[in-house]
């Protein structure tokens, strides 16, 4: 990459550099990049508008919650390497839906019990995580536990414009669930 032509490894010293940095040796960096003019023809930024389209899901009468799935702040990508880490899986060892204390409570669920949530393309079985973070009819899934795994409810509908599976959004129902 152009910006990053003249750092080396030698330069970069304990604290890294800012790019792009004509002078590394010297300077940080670029602390801000576009402060006069951006980086067009006539210095000012462009903005698109762009139309607004809803989740090719939605929730109804049968899968009626928004599951949303992400990371939690103690692993990420698939967990593959943190919850190796035995600092990091004793801090969030498993797999829980986060669920609203209405909606568990209108649910049967408790904090601690299971749950069995489900989409059109599979369910899984979880503990439960009653939330004040989650808005009523939302819950959240880390996508962290291959013992849950969260993808196995979510849809491969692909975004038209930005060709992104919606993986982070799907409609789901959830029942209180015992363990065999």
């Amino acid at each position: 990459m152009p910006s990053y032509r003249n750092l080396s490894y030698d330069n970069l010293g304990g604290t890294g550099k800012l790019y792009p940095n004509d002078d590394p040796e010297h300077s940080d960096g670029t602390v801000v990049m576009f402060d006069e003019r951006f980086n067009t023809s006539d210095g000012l930024a462009h903005l698109v508008p762009a139309q607004w389209l809803p989740a090719k899901e939605l929730p109804d009468e049968e899968y009626p919650f928004i599951l949303n799935t992400g990371r939690l702040l103690e692993h990420w990508h698939t967990g593959s390497m943190t919850r190796r880490s035995f600092a990091l899986d004793a801090i969030a060892p498993r797999a829980e839906v986060y669920v609203n204390p209405l909606d568990a409570q209108e649910l049967g669920l408790v904090d601690d019990g299971w749950a069995q949530v489900t989409s059109r393309r599979g369910q899984i079985e979880l503990n439960v995580k009653v939330s004040h973070r989650e808005g009523r009819g939302n819950c959240f899934i880390p996508f962290h536990f291959r013992e849950a795994a969260a993808n196995l409810l979510t849809i491969d509908e692909i975004d038209p414009f930005g060709k992104i599976p919606e993986f982070k959004f799907c409609a789901v129902r959830i029942a209180p669930w015992e363990p065999r």
